[in-house]
Parts: structure tokens; sequence; C-alpha cells
């Protein structure tokens, strides 16, 4: 009885761990944040929602986000070795075999392509292999090899907005203009997004041979100049949809004073060249697209 009752203990234990690890091996909050971009795409088109319509898309989206990141894990488990920011990931632990995180990557990628095909449209599907695709086999391996890395890495991650505006689409190839917008808006975003998390993480980026700040000088003046001009550029792309009557006169005050303030906040790393001011722009970045996509919804 005592035995059977350590075994209950243990296997009561090990199943949140090992939940915790696929959540790990997906990132689950990262694939979450895509999926609430996608999710405004569809809200901003959808003449009307359709709830069970939505949550097929958010489901898909979600799957094929958590098998990219799943496969980039695999491919680079010796290199999340070297880094302290990931050297607890179940691959580099040995929590998870190899073949375990590959067949879960294989099946959530497959699902999700199929759920975005058959209850979306043909072309959600498409995008969801791109997206897949891009990622994996694509951008992982070039981020060792050049700081384009990053500008290849901005398509995939530019995607969702886009499939959301063509999942509430009807038929094959329709993509509305508010769709392209906001792909540009997103990808445009990303360029001081990933800047700002590579200049804080640089030093372990390092370990692993990765090269992701623009300049072949890292933390200097030259890449963050780099990071003012794509944000400078950022503020008239986030003003589209009010240029194209997307949105009105609410959607542009917002927009335009969160986009001045992550300029300011680009300006301030430009001048001190320092970690803090990278952080406080990551930080700004994570806040800057979600207020700019619900402007643009709501305003």
């Amino acid at each position: 009885m005592q035995t059977e009752n350590i075994h209950t203990i243990e296997k009561t234990v090990a199943q949140p761990s090992k939940l915790r690890d696929y959540a790990m091996l997906m990132k689950f909050r990262l694939a979450s944040l895509v999926v609430f971009s996608a999710a405004i795409g569809y809200v901003v088109v959808a003449k009307e929602i359709n709830w069970a319509h939505m949550g097929w898309l958010v489901l898909g989206g979600f799957l094929v986000t958590g098998s990219s990141n799943a496969f980039n894990q695999i491919l680079e488990r010796d290199l999340d070795k070297l880094m302290t920011r990931t050297q607890n990931r179940p691959l580099p632990q040995e929590r998870m075999g190899v073949n375990e995180a590959f067949v879960l990557a294989l099946i959530t990628g497959i699902t999700g392509i199929a759920i975005l095909w058959i209850c979306m449209n043909p072309l959600s599907g498409i995008l969801g292999i791109l997206a897949l695709l891009l990622y994996t086999v694509v951008y992982t391996p070039l981020k060792r090899i050049t700081p384009f890395a990053v500008f290849v890495g901005a398509f995939p991650g530019a995607i969702p907005p886009l499939l959301g505006c063509v999942a509430a689409t009807e038929g094959f190839g329709s993509v509305p203009l508010i769709g392209w917008i906001m792909f540009t808006g997103q990808f445009m975003w990303q360029f001081p997004h990933f800047w700002a998390i590579a200049w804080v993480l640089d030093e372990d980026y390092r370990k692993a041979g990765f090269r992701m700040l623009p300049s072949a000088g890292g933390r200097d003046k030259s890449s963050a100049f780099q990071v003012v001009v794509y944000t400078l550029f950022l503020y008239p792309i986030s003003l589209m949809p009010v240029m194209f009557h997307f949105s009105g006169m609410v959607s542009s005050v917002i927009i335009s004073f969160c986009s001045i303030y992550f300029l300011y906040q680009a300006y301030i790393l430009y001048k001190d060249c320092s970690v803090e001011a990278a952080r406080k722009l990551m930080f700004g970045s994570f806040f800057y697209l979600p207020a700019i996509q619900l402007a643009v919804l709501y305003g």
C-alpha cells in the first residue's frame, strides 16, 4: 500500500513536469502572443465574428507556431546548452528525447496546417506552411551565419495578422489590403524588437555563435542607429490603417503616442548604448504591437 502511494505521488508530480516541458518546447507564452495577432487580423476583417471559426484559427495558429518553436529547439539543442537563457530547456537537460520532441513537433505542425487549410481556406494553410518552413529551415540555421537572419525571420513573424485577415475571407487567393498593411507593420516592428532582445542577450548569444545585432561591432552606435531608423519608419507604417480609412482619429492619436514614445526609447538606446536602455526598449516593444493592433481594431 505504501509503495502504491509513493508511485501515485511520483506520477502526480511527474505529470505536470512533463506538461511544463511540452509548454517550454512549444514556447506556450510566445505562441499565445503570436496567435493574438492572428485573432486581431480576423476580427478586423470579419463582417460578423464566427466564434467557432475563430476558435479553429486560434488552435491552428497555435499548433503551427508551437511546432515551429519545437523544431527550432531540436535543431539548436546543442547550442542551447551553451547559453544561460536556454540551458534549462527540456532537450539540453535531456528531460525529453529528440525523437519525442520530433514526433510532437511533427504532429502539431501537420494538425495545425490541416486545421487552417480545411477549417479556414487553402490560402490560410499555405501561409501556415510558409511560416513553418521559413522559421525552421531558413531562419534557424542563418542565425549563426549572418545578422541578415533577423530580416529573414521577420517574414514568418509577420504572417500571423495576415493569416487572420485571410482566414476571415472566403475562397482562395483573397487577401484584403488591411492584411498587407498589418503584415508590413508587424514586419517592421520586429527589427527594433529583436535587436533590443539581442542587445540585452548579446553575451549569451555569442556563447552559441549567434550573430543577431546588425553591426559587426555588436553593442555599438551603428547597431543603435539602425534601431532608431527602423523605429522611425515604423511610425508612418503604423498609421497606414488610418491613411486608408480602416481606422479613425482615436486610432491615430493612440498610434502616434505609442510610436513617438517607442522612438524616444530607441533614441535613448542610441544615446546611452546601454543594456538598461535596450531592456526598456524590449519591454516597450512588447507593449507597442498589441497596443497598435487594438487601436486599429477599436479606433
